[in-house]
């Protein structure tokens, strides 16, 4: 039996993610705006970040502004030591879209994370599915690190390190660990996760005892940092975006 409504053809999503998958935000932010009222959908103001929109010809405005969809932007920088990755730090401290200004990118959002003090590739996009295939742990790229470490591990530690340790109720390792060239004192080792868990080879390497003194992410998947200067960017090629996911 016809029920009697229209169907609208194309597929259907909550407003949050549509808004999302057009760039225009995060699908958190998203839902804070249309919660607070600031989002149209179609000539009416819409409070339910799940109500169900046309993806493909839905007129959505923000704050009275038409949105559609943006330009995608794929995106890498060298990031410096001392910045924190997120949009604004309640501590005042400075973030690394620092890198970014002047840029007039719009929207983009870290995909992944490197800690205050660490330093290397970090990728950007305005892209939440791309940027959700790349940091699946299953699915996304390996990602290798330059480590310098306060001594000189000798293979049966770094064995060690590629098996493991349980830590916070989460086993934490490494898929290969090597040594790269080693000083009087210090070492530098090549440590290579297929995860990205919260602080992991800081947490993994504490657990041997070892202290890292530089933490430098050198590559994603195939990508590579490469001479990139360090906290200039530059836009990912079609082919590296597409080697990535």
């Amino acid at each position: 039996m016809h029920s009697g409504r229209t169907r609208l053809p194309g597929p259907h999503h909550g407003l949050a993610r549509v808004l999302s998958k057009r760039g225009i935000c995060s699908r958190s932010e998203a839902e804070r705006r249309i919660r607070a009222g600031r989002v149209q959908l179609d000539g009416r103001v819409v409070r339910d970040p799940e109500h169900p929109t046309d993806a493909p010809s839905a007129v959505i405005l923000v704050d009275g502004l038409e949105t559609g969809a943006t330009t995608p932007y794929y995106l890498m920088l060298n990031k410096p030591r001392g910045l924190v990755t997120t949009l604004s730090d309640e501590r005042g401290r400075d973030t690394v879209y620092r890198c970014f200004d002047g840029a007039n990118l719009g929207w983009i959002a870290p995909v992944g994370r490197l800690d205050k003090a660490s330093e290397g590739l970090l990728l950007f996009s305005n892209d939440p599915a791309w940027a959700a295939r790349i940091t699946d742990p299953s699915t996304g790229p390996g990602k290798c690190y330059h480590v310098q470490v306060d001594c000189i591990p000798d293979a049966a530690l770094l064995a060690r390190i590629m098996q493991g340790i349980d830590s916070d109720g989460e086993h934490l390792s490494a898929t290969n660990a090597s040594l790269l060239r080693a000083g009087e004192k210090h070492a530098w080792l090549e440590i290579t996760l297929d995860e990205g868990r919260n602080r992991q080879i800081r947490r993994l390497l504490a657990g041997f005892e070892i202290g890292v003194l530089r933490l430098l992410r050198v590559s994603i998947g195939t990508l590579q940092l490469g001479a990139l200067p360090k906290g200039q960017w530059r836009p990912l090629t079609a082919a590296e975006v597409e080697s990535l996911s």
